[in-house]
C-alpha cells in the first residue's frame, strides 16, 4: 500500500507529527523556503507586469532532490507548512518545484499540533489558496524593489555596505521622530505640596494627600519655590477637615491571551527578552518537544496571530480546570470573549494559548530549560486567567479642605486608596504594568465626611516636565501595531534588522538612533516621503490584506507603489553626499601621525587614518577589557571576526595567539589568580582551574 508524503518546515515539527499520524505517512521537512528571488540581483522584471525570478538557493539544491526523490511513488502529498500567507508561499513553491502536481497533493492547516487537530486539518484539507500566496509575493516583491533599488543609493549617498527596507524605514523614522522630540523638549519647573494628615484625637498612621488646586474647583500651578513656600506658610496654620469621600467597588477584567505583539511585549517586560529571542523560544514549544513517555508534543498554538478569538473546547477545557482548580467563586457564569483589538485582525486565527490547559508549567518542567519553561508558564497563567472571574477592588477617594484662618483661601487635598476584596484572576496572573500600579497604591484609615484632621508635615518637592521617553522593544512593537505598520510575522525581524545594520542601539535596554541611523532616515525623509510616511505604510498593509481577502489585483498594488517610487529615486541622484562625523579614537596613526578614527565597513567597524585617501592606514577596532592575557601578560581585547561575532585575543596578536570566546574579566580568580571569564547569568568561571564564582557588575 503507497504511502502518504507530508512536508513540514523544520525537523521539530515533523518529529511530532509523525508521532500523531503514525503509519502510512512519511514526513520530510523543507528547513523553510526552497525557492527565492536571487541573492545578487533584482529578480524582479518590472517591465512585464513584476513578475518575480525565483531560483533555488545553492545551499537548498541537495535537499529539492530529496524532495523530488521521495515524492515518486506515493499515494498523495500533504503541505503542511504554518497557517499564514509565508506557510501558504512555501506550500506553492514546494508543489511547483518538486512537481507535486504530477502526484494528488492537497494543503492542511493548523493551528495547533495535537491529535484531534491534525485528524481535522487531513479530513478538511483543501488546494493552495492562491490569494494568499499573492500577498506574500506582493509583500516580498515590493520589499524587493525598495530594499535592492534604495541599497545602492546609500552607497552613493551616505556610505558603503549600507541597506533599506520599506517597513524598517518607517521603523527607525518612528525612532528618529521620538529622538528629535527629546532634544527639542524644554523641561517646565514645577512644585508640588504633600500633606501628612492624622485623624484627631484617635490614633491612627498619618496617610498623604496631595494639593490639587483650591476647594471651587481652580487649578493650582506652582512654578517656583517662592510660590510653594508662600503657600506652605499659609497650610501651616490651616484646619483640615474631609470634604468628601466616595467609595465604591470597581471589577477589574482579565486580559486576554496572548496575540504576538502582546507575547512579545509582555516577555521584554517581565523577562527582557528581545522580540527575536520570544519568538524563537515561541517556535520550538508549537513545533514540539519531547516530554518524556509523551514523546513529543506541540504546547502552544501558532505563534503568528493577530487575533484573540479562541476555540470554544479551549474555552470549555479552560473553565473545567479552573471549576476543579479554585472552585466555582473563580469561574464567571458566562464564558469570556474578546473582540479582535488590532485593525486587521483575522479571525480564523486563535490567541496563542496551551494545547492542553492541564498540562501545566509545573508538570512539565524537567522537559523545558529556563526559558521555555518561562515563557510557556506565561502563556498557560494568561490563558487559565482570562477565563476567571474578575479582581474586585474597593476604590476610595477622599477629598479635603485645609482652610486658612487669615487668608480665607480654602485649599483642596486629595487622597486614594484601593484595596482588594476578591483577588479573582489575579491568584493566577497580572500583568506587569498593572503589578506596578498597584505598588504605588496607599492605604486610607476609615474616614467619614466633617472628620477634623491633623497635620504632621507639609512636604513641597521639585519638579521639571519630562520629555517622552525612549521606545523599548515593546513599547516600540505596541506603536507599530497601533499605527497599523507591520504584521505579527514581521515585527521581531524589524527590531532585529534596524540594530543589526547599526541604524539604533539599545542603552539600559532604550532604543536610540545613532548617528548613521538619523543620516539614512533624514535622506529617506528628504527623497521619498512616502516609503517612509506612516500612514502610506499602513494602506500598503490594508492592501496586502485586501490581497489576501478580497481578491484584489497584486501587480496592480505593487505598479501604484513603484511608479511614484521609482520617479523619486531618479530625483534622488542629484542629493548631495550626506557627511558622517567619524568617532575619534585613542592613539594616532603609525604611518603619518595623524589622528586615527572609526569607520564602518562590509564586516563592521574598524579603525583607519583620518588622512585617507593619503595615508591608508587600518586595523582591526578592539574593545579594550582591561583583562590579561594568561600567556603573556597584556591587556586582552575584543574583536569581531568576519561573521561579526566578537571574540577576545591578545593584544599581541600574532605574537601571542591566545584566544577565547568569553568575556574576559578584570579582576582574577580568587582560588588560583587565573583568567576569570564570563559563564553563564550571573556567574563567572576561571578558565584555568574551572573554579565558579558569582559575577559582579564589571
Amino acid at each position: 500500500m503507497k504511502s502518504n508524503l507530508v512536508i513540514v518546515e523544520s525537523p521539530a515539527k515533523a518529529r511530532t507529527l509523525a508521532g500523531i499520524l503514525g503509519r502510512g505517512y512519511r514526513l520530510k521537512a523543507s528547513l523553510g523556503h526552497i525557492r527565492d528571488l536571487p541573492r545578487s540581483r533584482l529578480g524582479v522584471d518590472t517591465e512585464h507586469d513584476f513578475t518575480p525570478k525565483y531560483v533555488i538557493p545553492r545551499d537548498k539544491a541537495k535537499l529539492v532532490r530529496e524532495l523530488k526523490k521521495a515524492v515518486k511513488g506515493v499515494a498523495a502529498v500533504y503541505l503542511a507548512t504554518d497557517p499564514d500567507r509565508e506557510g501558504e508561499a512555501i506550500a506553492w513553491h514546494l508543489a511547483d518545484v518538486i512537481g507535486a502536481g504530477k502526484t494528488p497533493y492537497r494543503r492542511v492547516v493548523f493551528h495547533e499540533i495535537t491529535e484531534p487537530a491534525i485528524k481535522r486539518a487531513f479530513k478538511h484539507s483543501r488546494p493552495i489558496d492562491m490569494q494568499l500566496v499573492n500577498a506574500q509575493q506582493a509583500r516580498r516583491i515590493l520589499d524587493r524593489l525598495v530594499g535592492y533599488k534604495l541599497s545602492p543609493l546609500l552607497w552613493r549617498k551616505v556610505r558603503r555596505g549600507l541597506s533599506a527596507g520599506r517597513v524598517q524605514s518607517v521603523a527607525l523614522r518612528i525612532i528618529v521622530d521620538r529622538e528629535r522630540e527629546i532634544e527639542q523638549f524644554v523641561p517646565q519647573e514645577y512644585w508640588t505640596i504633600e500633606a501628612k494628615l492624622t485623624k484627631r484625637d484617635i490614633e491612627s498612621p498619618p496617610f498623604s494627600a496631595l494639593l490639587v488646586g483650591l476647594a471651587d474647583g481652580t487649578k493650582l500651578d506652582i512654578g517656583s519655590q517662592e510660590e510653594a513656600e508662600e503657600i506652605k506658610n499659609e497650610l501651616e496654620s490651616a484646619g483640615y477637615i474631609v470634604a468628601k469621600v466616595k467609595t465604591k467597588k470597581v471589577n477589574r477584567q482579565p486580559a486576554p491571551p496572548f496575540i504576538t505583539s502582546t507575547l512579545q511585549q509582555e516577555a521584554w517586560r517581565r523577562f527582557r527578552f528581545t522580540a527575536k529571542q520570544t519568538m524563537a523560544l515561541a517556535q520550538q514549544l508549537y513545533e514540539g518537544l519531547p516530554l518524556g513517555s509523551e514523546g513529543n508534543a506541540g504546547l502552544i498554538t501558532y505563534m503568528r496571530t493577530d487575533s484573540t478569538h479562541v476555540a470554544r473546547s479551549a474555552v470549555d477545557e479552560t473553565r473545567q480546570f479552573i471549576a476543579k482548580e479554585h472552585g466555582p467563586k473563580f469561574l464567571p457564569p458566562n464564558a469570556r470573549s474578546f473582540a479582535g483589538r488590532v485593525k486587521g485582525a483575522q479571525e480564523a486565527h486563535e490567541a496563542i494559548r496551551p494545547t492542553k490547559i492541564w498540562r501545566q508549567p509545573t508538570g512539565i518542567r524537567q522537559f523545558l530549560n529556563t526559558n521555555q519553561l518561562r515563557l510557556y508558564q506565561l502563556i498557560w497563567q494568561r490563558m487559565v486567567a482570562s477565563q476567571m472571574a474578575a479582581a474586585i477592588f474597593e476604590n476610595t477617594a477622599v477629598d479635603i479642605e485645609a482652610r486658612c484662618p487669615v487668608s480665607k483661601t480654602r485649599y483642596l487635598f486629595r487622597s486614594s486608596s484601593s484595596v482588594s476584596i476578591f483577588p479573582g484572576f489575579k491568584i493566577i496572573y497580572s500583568e506587569s504594568k498593572d503589578i506596578e500600579e498597584e505598588k504605588k497604591s496607599t492605604s486610607l484609615p476609615l474616614l467619614e465626611k466633617g472628620d477634623l484632621l491633623e497635620l504632621v508635615e507639609l512636604l513641597s518637592g521639585q519638579h521639571f516636565t519630562q520629555p517622552p521617553p525612549r521606545f523599548t522593544e515593546a513599547t516600540l512593537i505596541k506603536s507599530l501595531e497601533q499605527r497599523g505598520i507591520g504584521r505579527p510575522s514581521t515585527y521581531a525581524p524589524i527590531l532585529s534588522t534596524i540594530q543589526e545594520r547599526e541604524y539604533v542601539l539599545k542603552e539600559k535596554g532604550n532604543i536610540k538612533p545613532t548617528e548613521l541611523g538619523m543620516a539614512v532616515n533624514g535622506l529617506l525623509v528628504r527623497c521619498f516621503p512616502d516609503i517612509v510616511n506612516v500612514e502610506f505604510t499602513a494602506r500598503m498593509e490594508d492592501e496586502l490584506d485586501k490581497i489576501a481577502g478580497d481578491n484584489m489585483d497584486w501587480v496592480q498594488v505593487v505598479s501604484n507603489f513603484y511608479s511614484p517610487f521609482d520617479s523619486d529615486l531618479e530625483k534622488a541622484q542629484q542629493v548631495d553626499k550626506v557627511d558622517l562625523l567619524e568617532e575619534t579614537v585613542e592613539g594616532l596613526c603609525p604611518d603619518c601621525d595623524r589622528p586615527l578614527v572609526l569607520k564602518h565597513g562590509r564586516f563592521g567597524k574598524f579603525v583607519a587614518c583620518s588622512g585617507y585617501p593619503d595615508c591608508k592606514y587600518t586595523a582591526s577596532y578592539q574593545i579594550k577589557t582591561g583583562a590579561r592575557c594568561p600567556e603573556c601578560g597584556a591587556e586582552l581585547v575584543g574583536k569581531k571576526n568576519r561573521r561579526g561575532r566578537t571574540f577576545y585575543g591578545c593584544s599581541r596578536y600574532p605574537e601571542c595567539k591566545f584566544a577565547t570566546n568569553y568575556r574576559p574579566l578584570s579582576r582574577p580568580c580568587s582560588k588560583c589568580d587565573g583568567l576569570l571569564t564570563a559563564y553563564r547569568g550571573k556567574w563567572a568561571q576561571c578558565s584555568k582551574c574551572k573554579h565558579k564564582e558569582k559575577l559582579e557588575q564589571e
